[in-house]
């Protein structure tokens, strides 16, 4: 039994030929397919996040309405660059988001990825520390937001303040209590896996990581989410973990789906480099008939060891595809892969 999302990254592009040509085509498109979604079934509504770009990039407001617009589907990201976040006003806005959702946030954050201009950061105001990188930074507003999530206080009050304060010292507020269990690490590589088990955050591991064995791309990934479940039950945490992975997968049940997905052309992993120094692999596309696609999946030792699949959406097909999509891995993949 698995966790069932959908990843959108939220691509938009004013070409005649996608049905998302604006930001605001984009955000509302979000909201009705994680109506759809949860209409049938699907567990898990997830969205990148990327600035500077034609894609969904502020998640607070997006993860705020679509938690209002449904009742049981988990609202999340997959993932939220800390390199860009002041932490104690993350905490805020992930707090009123959860409150609205009725505690359905489930929130991956990341150190980041690959940007489409140089040092975005620093236009956000923020400098890594003498002797910090970028990605130090980002681990570090990582860590920090964590620790404000507990909601224990630690700011002084004003001794004559505009409205009457509770005893001791003061948290961030609004406050989502079970908000902090619910977060999750993007994790690119072994190190990093390990580093946000022993900080108790669930693992995302998306359709790339470091290379570090030369091997392919689900054999690596699974190695990576056992050297997690290692460090997590090392540390000593008292509840289990959740791990997700994210896949291209695509049911080819009609001549629709044939005409977009049957000549994919990436039916292997692919290997490029990130940035200078990192090379690293990008799993394959799943694109096929329902029998063939269940026996390629069941070969995915990575999905093996998750509990939850993020099923990546081109949203710029349009909702009412991409609901058809979810509904073909639901009907046609999922009971027969006991995925449901």
């Amino acid at each position: 039994m698995k966790k069932l999302g959908f990843l959108s990254f939220g691509h938009w592009t004013p070409s005649s030929q996608s049905q998302t040509r604006s930001a605001s085509d984009a955000l509302l498109q979000s909201i009705d397919l994680a109506v759809a979604a949860e209409e049938l079934g699907l567990d898990g509504a997830y969205f990148r996040v990327h600035h500077f770009a034609r894609q969904l990039a502020s998640p607070f407001p997006l993860l705020a309405a679509a938690g209002a617009k449904t009742k049981r589907i988990e609202i999340g990201t997959g993932v939220i660059d800390m390199r860009y976040e002041n932490p104690y006003y993350m905490v805020e806005d992930a707090g009123a988001a959860d409150l609205i959702a009725g505690g359905r946030l489930q929130l991956g954050i990341s150190r980041g990825s690959p940007e489409q201009v140089i040092d975005g950061w620093r236009y956000f105001g923020y400098e890594p520390a003498e002797g910090q990188n970028a990605s130090d930074m980002g681990r570090q507003h990582a860590e920090i937001f964590l620790n404000l999530l507990r909601g224990e206080g630690f700011a002084e009050p004003s001794p004559r303040p505009m409205f009457p304060n509770p005893p001791g010292l003061l948290r961030i507020e609004p406050h989502s209590e079970g908000l902090r269990e619910r977060i999750w690490w993007g994790s690119g590589s072994n190190a990093t896996a390990v580093w946000a088990a022993k900080l108790g955050m669930n693992l995302q591991s998306s359709t790339l990581k470091d290379d570090e064995t030369g091997e392919a791309f689900h054999v690596q990934q699974a190695a990576q989410i056992r050297a997690y479940k290692a460090a997590w039950k090392e540390a000593g945490h008292t509840r289990e973990p959740r791990v997700s992975v994210s896949r291209s997968i695509f049911a080819l049940v009609n001549d629709q789906d044939r005409a977009y997905f049957g000549r994919s052309g990436q039916s292997e992993d692919q290997v490029g480099f990130i940035d200078e120094k990192t090379r690293a692999v990008f799993g394959r596309s799943y694109a096929a008939e329902p029998d063939v696609l269940v026996e390629q999946l069941r070969k995915d030792e990575a999905i093996a060891e998750a509990d939850t699949v993020l099923l990546t959406v081109p949203n710029q097909l349009g909702v009412d595809y991409n609901a058809h999509v979810i509904e073909a891995i639901l009907k046609h993949v999922a009971p027969a892969l006991r995925w449901r």
